[in-house]
C-alpha cells in the first residue's frame, strides 16, 4: 500500500514544483491532496498526468495522511505544523519556522541523513534554506577530505527564491524599461531589473541580513558546529538558479585536482570544470535539473590549505522542493514512516 501525501502552499512556486517532482520521481503515493487557503478552494493544480482540485486547508483532516510537505511559509507552518504532526503525519517544512528548534532535524538528505531520526520528538523535519542546501552539498565530500575550518561565500541568488510577486517585478520591470515606462520597485527595495541588490531578508544588528545568518547557522547545524562561516547575499536579475562563489580554507591540505576528483563521486553533484570559455555552468543550465553544478575549481594561494569554486543550483529544486521529497523517500526508505491503515 502507497502512501497518502498532502502539498500545503500548492498554488505557490515551490508547491507546484514539489507536485511536479513527486510524480517525475514516482513516489510511491496512493493519494496526493493538494492544500492551499480558502481563497484557493478548487484551483485546478497539475499532478502528473493528473489535475488536482485544490482544498482548504483550515478543515482538512490529517489523521489519515502520512506525510505533509508543508510550503506555505512561516507564519502558516508556525500555526498548522505542529497540530499536523501530533495528528500522526510527518511534516516536511520549508520555511524557516522550526530550522533553529533542537528537537527538530534540520536534513540536507547527501550530507546528514542519519540525523532524520531526530523527528520523531515533533513529527516535523526542517529543509534548509535554498542557499544553504546546495552549499552543504557541495561543502560535505570536501569537509570529509580534508577538514574544512572556513568559508568565505557570496551568493548571486534569483527573484523566484522571493516567490512569485517577486518573478513578476523583474519581468514587469524589464518591459517597461524597454519602452522607457516607470520601474518602480515594490517587491525589493530597488530596481531588480538590469542591477543587484545586496540584501535580502531582513538587517541584523551586527550589520548582516537575517539570509547572511542563516547561511551560517544552517551550515554550522547540518554539517559541523566548528565549521566558521561567513556569507554576502546578493538579489540578481535572474528568474531561477542560485550561484555561489565560494572560498574554503581546510586543516589538511588538498589540491584542486584532489578536489576535482572527490566532488565527481559525490553525490547530488556533477562537475563541470572545462578551463575555457564556457567550459562552468550557469543558473540557465542549472534550471529544471538535480544536480548541484560544481565549476572553477581552483587554489586560493591566498591562504594555507585553500580553494576556490563557482556553485550553481535550481533553488526551486534542489533548494527547495527536492529537497523535501528526498527527505520523504529517506523516510520511506529506511521504513521510518508507515502507511496508515485505510478504514474497512
Amino acid at each position: 500500500m502507497g502512501y497518502k501525501v498532502a502539498v500545503v502552499g500548492a498554488t505557490g512556486n515551490v508547491g507546484r514544483e514539489i507536485l511536479n517532482i513527486l510524480a517525475e520521481r514516482g513516489f510511491p503515493a496512493d493519494e496526493v491532496v493538494a492544500l492551499a487557503s480558502r481563497r484557493s478552494l478548487g484551483t485546478e493544480i497539475s499532478y502528473g498526468d493528473r489535475v488536482l482540485k485544490c482544498k482548504a486547508l483550515e478543515h482538512y483532516d490529517f489523521s489519515d495522511t502520512d506525510i505533509c510537505l508543508m510550503s506555505a511559509g512561516s507564519a502558516i507552518s508556525k500555526e498548522y505544523s505542529p497540530k499536523i504532526g501530533a495528528a500522526g503525519c510527518v511534516v516536511i517544512d520549508n520555511s524557516s519556522c522550526f530550522r533553529y528548534d533542537n528537537d527538530v532535524p534540520l536534513i540536507v538528505p547527501e550530507v546528514n541523513p542519519d540525523a532524520i531520526t531526530g523527528f520523531t520528538k515533533k513529527n516535523i523535519i526542517a529543509n534548509p534554506n535554498c542557499s544553504t542546501a546546495q552549499l552543504v552539498v557541495a561543502l560535505k565530500p570536501l569537509h570529509d577530505a580534508a577538514k574544512i575550518k572556513r568559508v568565505v561565500v557570496a551568493t548571486y541568488q534569483s527573484v523566484s527564491g522571493a516567490g512569485k510577486d517577486a518573478m513578476d517585478e523583474l519581468f514587469n520591470q524589464t518591459r517597461a524599461i524597454y519602452v522607457n515606462d516607470s520601474a518602480e520597485p515594490e517587491k525589493f527595495p530597488k530596481r531588480i531589473a538590469f542591477n543587484v541588490i545586496p540584501h535580502i531578508d531582513v538587517f541584523m544588528e551586527d550589520g548582516f541580513t537575517k539570509e547572511e545568518w542563516k547561511m551560517t547557522v544552517e551550515t554550522k547545524k547540518i554539517l559541523d558546529p566548528a565549521i566558521e562561516l561567513t556569507a554576502t547575499c546578493v538579489r540578481v536579475p535572474v528568474f531561477v538558479g542560485h550561484s555561489e562563489a565560494v572560498n574554503v580554507e581546510f586543516e589538511n591540505p588538498i589540491s584542486a585536482d584532489q578536489a576535482r576528483d572527490i566532488l565527481r563521486e559525490a553525490p547530488g553533484i556533477l562537475v563541470i570544470d572545462k578551463r575555457e570559455p564556457g567550459g562552468y555552468i550557469t543558473p540557465f543550465e542549472a534550471t529544471g535539473e538535480d544536480a548541484t553544478y560544481i565549476s572553477r575549481i581552483r587554489e586560493d594561494k591566498t591562504v594555507k590549505n585553500g580553494l576556490a569554486f563557482w556553485c550553481v543550483s535550481d533553488n526551486l529544486r534542489k533548494g527547495a522542493a527536492l529537497n523535501a521529497i528526498q527527505i520523504a523517500e529517506v523516510l520511506v526508505n529506511r521504513k521510518l514512516v508507515q502507511p496508515k491503515k485505510k478504514a474497512a
